[in-house]
C-alpha cells in the first residue's frame, strides 16, 4: 500500500493515507509537524541526521519552534559492497553491528575494522564542519525528536536512537516521512514514539518518494545549520511579578518572548509552580506567546478555607473573589508590559477554572480566548451568558458526572465553545500522556483562537 502512514508508539502503528510523493525534504518537514507537536513539549529539541534529515529537521523544528541541531551517525557498509549497511557508528564513538546480517552473510566483525575507522574520520571531520567548536546539544530532560529523510535499513537511526537515550532524554521520537515497514518493527523498541507518514508495502529506496531529491553537500549542511542559527530568536526575559489585587498581593512569573504574538493568563488556585504546567507555559513562549502565571489563592488562603470554597453557597463566593483576581492581573498585564495591544488568552484550572469564565465575562474587550481545565465550572453559572470568547472546556476524565457538568456548562455560554476528554488528565500532577495533551490542547485553541500560524 503506498499511500499507507504509520504513526505510533511502540508497536501500536495506525495507517493514515497521505498523498506522495513527497515535493521536496522542506515539504516532508512540514507534513510531519502536526503528528509530532504531541510528542514536543518539555523543552524539545529537533536533532538530524546529516545530510538528508537536515532540510526537513530544519523545517520540522521551525514550525515547533524547537531547538536544532544535527547528530552525526555513520553508516558501516560491507566492504566493496558500501550501500548495504552492517552497522553504524554514533557521534560518541559507540559501533552498532547488525549481526544478523553480518551472520547472515558470513562476514566476521573483524573484517570491517579498516571501513569502522575509515567511516570514523569522516564522522570526526563531518562533526568538526557542523558544529566546529560548539559543545554537543543538552539532552537530559528534554523531548527529543531524531529526524531523517527517511528509512530504508534502520541501522543509522538505531545508532541514533541508542545514543541519545544513553544521554537521558524526557521523551525520545523518531520522526520521517518515508520508512521501510521492516525497519519500523526493528526500530520500534528503540523510541518511545514512531512518527512516519508512509511505510510502503513497495519500499525500496527512500529517493522514490519524493520529486525532488537532490543529494546535499556539507556546504548545504552549513548554510541551513547557519541560517537557523541567524534566525533563532533570543532568549526570553522571564522574571517575577508581584500584583495588587484587591487587599492582597499577588506573585506571578512573567515571560515575555522577544518576538511577541499573543499572550496568555495562566491562573490557578494553586499550582503555577508545578513543572507540568511550566514546561505548558514554555511551549506557549515558545511558540511567541508572553505568559503570567498567578496562583490566585495567596499562600494562607491556601492553607485554610477564608472565601467560602467549601461553604454553603457551593462557592460562588469563592468564584466571585478570584475572578476579581484574576480580571486585576489581565488590567496589570494590559497596562505594565509590552503586551497591551495583544491578543489575550486566559487559561484557569482548579479553582480558577471558573474565575476564568467569570473574568472572561466581564471583560469581553480584553479576553479573546479561553481555556479552562477540570475545577467546578458550573460556579460560575451568572456569567456563562456573557461570556462571548470562544472557550475550550478540557475535562479530566470521562466519568459521566463530570461530562454532564461540562455539557451543562457548555450549553450555556454566550459565544462558541468545544468540550474535550483528556486522557489521564487527572493524572497531571504524576502522569505523562495526559499534561502533553493539556499541553497540546491549550496550543493548539490559543492558536486558533488569538493568531494564525503561518503556512
Amino acid at each position: 500500500m503506498p499511500g499507507s502512514a504509520a504513526v505510533g508508539t511502540g508497536e501500536d502503528m495506525n495507517p493514515v493515507p497521505v498523498s506522495l510523493p513527497f515535493a521536496d525534504r522542506s515539504e516532508a518537514g512540514r507534513r510531519l509537524a502536526d503528528r509530532v507537536r504531541p510528542h514536543a513539549v518539555n523543552d524539545p529539541i529537533v536533532l538530524a541526521l546529516p545530510r538528508g534529515g537536515v532540510p526537513v529537521g530544519a523545517e520540522l523544528a521551525e514550525r515547533l519552534a524547537a531547538d536544532f541541531d544535527v547528530l552525526v551517525v555513520r553508516k558501516i557498509g560491507l566492504p566493496g559492497h558500501p550501500e548495504t549497511g552492517v552497522g553504524a557508528i554514533a557521534e560518541d564513538g559507540h559501533v552498532f553491528y547488525d549481526d544478523l546480517a553480518l551472520a547472515r552473510m558470513r562476514v566476521p566483525r573483524q573484517a570491517l575494522s579498516d571501513t569502522v575507522a575509515s567511516e570514523r574520520d569522516e564522522l570526526e571531520r563531518r562533526r568538526r564542519v557542523y558544529r566546529g567548536e560548539r559543545s554537543a546539544p543538552r539532552i537530559a530532560g528534554r523531548d527529543c525528536v531524531i529526524v531523517d529523510d527517511g528509512v530504508a535499513t534502520g541501522g543509522t537511526a538505531r545508532a541514533a536512537l541508542r545514543m541519545v537515550r544513553q544521554a537521558g532524554p524526557a521523551r525520545l521520537v523518531l520522526a520521517v516521512p518515508v520508512a521501510a515497514p521492516e525497519a519500523l518493527e526493528m526500530l520500534s523498541e528503540e523510541a518511545d514514539a514512531l512518527v512516519v507518514l508512509t511505510a510502503p508495502d513497495n519500499f525500496r529506496a527512500v529517493g522514490e518518494w519524493y520529486r525532488d531529491f537532490d543529494q546535499l553537500t556539507d556546504r548545504h549542511v552549513v548554510s541551513i545549520l547557519s541560517e537557523r542559527e541567524r534566525l533563532h530568536r533570543g532568549p526570553d526575559t522571564a522574571r517575577a511579578v508581584r500584583i495588587r489585587a484587591g487587599q492582597v498581593y499577588l506573585d506571578g512569573d512573567l515571560t515575555m518572548p522577544t518576538a511577541l504574538r499573543g499572550a496568555v493568563v495562566m491562573a490557578f488556585g494553586q499550582g503555577q509552580s508545578d513543572p507540568r504546567w511550566r514546561a505548558t507555559a514554555s511551549a506557549l513562549q515558545r511558540a511567541g506567546y508572553a505568559t503570567l502565571l498567578l496562583d490566585l489563592l495567596t499562600g494562607e488562603e491556601q492553607d485554610s478555607d477564608p472565601l467560602g470554597r467549601n461553604a454553603g453557597d457551593g462557592g460562588a463566593a469563592d468564584t466571585r473573589v478570584l475572578g476579581e483576581r484574576l480580571s486585576a492581573a489581565v488590567t496589570w498585564l494590559r497596562r505594565a508590559t509590552d503586551a497591551a495591544s495583544e491578543p489575550l488568552g486566559v487559561l484557569g484550572s482548579g479553582d480558577a477554572a471558573a474565575a476564568a469564565l467569570v473574568t472572561a465575562a466581564e471583560r469581553p474587550q480584553d479576553v479573546a480566548s479561553v481555556v479552562v481545565h477540570g475545577g467546578r465550572v458550573d460556579q460560575a453559572e451568572p456569567s456563562l451568558a456573557a461570556v462571548r470568547a470562544p472557550t475550550l472546556l478540557l475535562l479530566e476524565s470521562g466519568d459521566s458526572f463530570v461530562r454532564e457538568l461540562g455539557e451543562w456548562t457548555r450549553g450555556r455560554l454566550g459565544g462558541p465553545s468545544e468540550l474535550r476528554v483528556v486522557s489521564d488528565a487527572e493524572q497531571l500532577l504524576r502522569g505523562d500522556l495526559g499534561w502533553r495533551q493539556v499541553a497540546v490542547e491549550t496550543l493548539g485553541w490559543f492558536d486558533r483562537h488569538l493568531s494564525h500560524r503561518p503556512e
